[in-house]
């Protein structure tokens, strides 16, 4: 499939004819793609981007749609809408798979990183049509494609490593956990990334994956290991031993 037809059938996913064509190339193109070339090239800045209005929009969205919710129901449901599994099987959906730009390194993994792909894919998309078209039709791609995946069900119970993290550290009294990304090696086809959480300046669990989101999930789940399930108190001095 010709580039321009890549672009075509991109801009009918999401409903909008793209001015600057060079951003919803880079959402397509795949970082194995563009080994040689500038960053900018490949999805990975529209990723981050893409994430953080991602997030924003479906918490304002649920914020509005359920009133009668507090903070912990909330949290759940929104880290249900934007998990990396939820965000995959949306793009797979949409036929986004098909779309992606990759590289000769990619294509000779057999399409093993196909899932890390979707996700960060559907987040570029979501960064390249908030720069190109602004909030509003970013709001309506997000929620058009996310609302079959939204239920109040899954605010009834946690659904991942990093949001039972989050209820067992504050359910004592603590903060936010916050995640760092301390390594990323490999080649851009099959990146490791390590990543390091931490509770009130503590580290309290580290963690891998091929991709960012992972890497923190895994973090997420090797400090509920250490902290026990009943969130015992962090011996900040001790620093869990982790670096």
């Amino acid at each position: 499939m010709k580039t321009y037809e890549r672009i075509r059938a991109a801009e009918k996913i999401c409903n909008h004819v793209f001015k600057r064509r060079d951003l919803i190339e880079a959402a397509l193109t795949h970082p194995s793609a563009v080994e040689d070339k500038p960053v900018s090239a490949s999805y990975e800045r529209l990723e981050f981007l893409g994430d953080s209005i991602l997030g924003a929009i479906v918490a304002t969205d649920l914020f509005e749609r359920y009133p009668e919710m507090d903070e912990g129901e909330l949290t759940r449901l929104k880290i249900s809408l934007v998990s990396g599994h939820t965000l995959s099987l949306v793009a797979e959906a949409l036929g986004i798979g098909p779309l992606i730009i990759t590289g000769v390194s990619e294509r000779g993994t057999g399409g093993r990183g196909m899932r890390s792909a979707l996700e960060n894919v559907y987040e570029s998309i979501v960064g390249a049509l908030y720069l190109d078209a602004g909030y509003e039709p970013t709001h309506e791609f997000v929620i058009r494609t996310l609302a079959p995946h939204i239920s109040p069900a899954l605010a009834e119970r946690s659904v991942s490593p990093k949001s039972r993290l989050q209820e067992a550290v504050q359910a004592n009294g603590k903060s936010t956990p916050e995640y760092e990304l301390v390594s990323e090696s490999g080649p851009a086809h099959t990146p490791t990334f390590i990543s390091v959480v931490s509770v009130d300046g503590c580290k309290v669990g580290r963690g891998q994956g091929h991709s960012k989101k992972a890497a923190e999930a895994a973090a997420a789940q090797d400090a509920l290991v250490r902290l026990g399930v009943d969130a015992v108190p962090v011996d900040c001095d001790a620093d869990m031993g982790l670096k």
